[in-house]
């Protein structure tokens, strides 16, 4: 048995940390100087902190000072494969599944056979105002990355 932070530890409390403060992404992401979409993720233990990021993170949040080095950490990206079951996440793997062969084709047809990396990657979310009702708009950019041949 360990006494150790885990990935996990640290997620919870930021997430304690974020409600208690009355804090938003967006705000603690200008604080960290890091974009809103990748200061979650990393939050959520998807991605590492650069060192200094995670020392700001700990003292944004006020975290245990261990935690800093927990966030610096590289992740093991696993996520359940079940279909998602909340509504939100549901409608973007819906998403996915509808018009994923669709942008796959039209990758290939302007780049060739490749991929868009999420590696070399960004991604913003922003509300669009529209009488019709607001719309949320999600852009992403991904470095092209053409598949070898040998």
């Amino acid at each position: 048995m360990t006494d150790e932070l885990t990935k996990e530890d640290v997620t919870a409390l930021i997430l304690s940390a974020k409600k208690q403060a009355g804090l938003t992404w967006e705000g603690i992401a200008a604080q960290i100087g890091m974009s809103p979409v990748w200061t979650h993720s990393a939050a959520m233990g998807m991605n590492a902190f650069p060192a200094e990021k995670a020392e700001l993170m700990v003292r944004v949040l006020g975290l245990p000072q261990e935690a800093a080095a927990v966030l610096a950490e590289s992740p093991t990206k696993i996520w359940t494969q079940a279909v998602p079951t909340d509504p939100c996440i549901y409608r973007l793997y819906e998403i996915v599944g509808v018009y994923g062969p669709t942008i796959k084709a039209l990758i290939h047809e302007k780049f060739g056979d490749g991929i868009m990396s999420a590696i070399d990657f960004d991604m913003s979310v922003t509300r669009v105002e529209n009488p019709k009702g607001d719309r949320v708009k999600i852009e992403m950019s991904g470095k092209y990355l053409g598949y070898n041949s040998w």
